[in-house]
């Protein structure tokens, strides 16, 4: 399902079943052993750098990675030690640089990491055929 999907909800409410961001930057990154990166390609390695340059952000990302399914927001505050609000702004930065899922559950959201994501990912800084 795109973002735009919904179904109605109690009270005649519109709600999404299903939300996924774009994965517009890390779509058209660059592996950093490209010859040469398109000012493209070097804006959207940058900017998926900046959504892993927090690290509450990539302890989020450990602690995805390390479950078999999609984790509530509200099973991720206490091992991180941060608000609920802050943990969704972190997760809502993942969501936005393509890195991870957001799935709607009644009230509740859940998150996983995006598989086609994460094999971009290690392919954009796979740096052992330069070195």
């Amino acid at each position: 399902m795109h973002a735009d999907d919904e179904t109605p909800g109690k009270h005649g409410q519109r709600t999404r079943d299903r939300m996924t961001a774009t994965l517009a930057p890390l779509a058209c990154c660059g592996p950093l052993t490209a010859p040469l990166l398109s000012d493209e390609e070097a804006g959207a390695t940058a900017a998926l750098f900046r959504a892993l340059g927090d690290p509450a952000r990539v302890r989020i990302l450990n602690l995805l990675a390390t479950t078999g399914e999609p984790v509530c927001v509200c099973h991720l505050t206490d091992p991180l030690g941060l608000t609920q609000p802050t943990v969704s702004h972190h997760l809502k930065k993942l969501v936005d640089s393509g890195l991870l899922e957001r799935e709607q559950r009644g009230r509740w959201a859940y998150f996983s990491i995006r598989a086609d994501a994460m094999e971009r990912l290690a392919g954009l800084i796979d740096l052992k055929e330069c070195c």
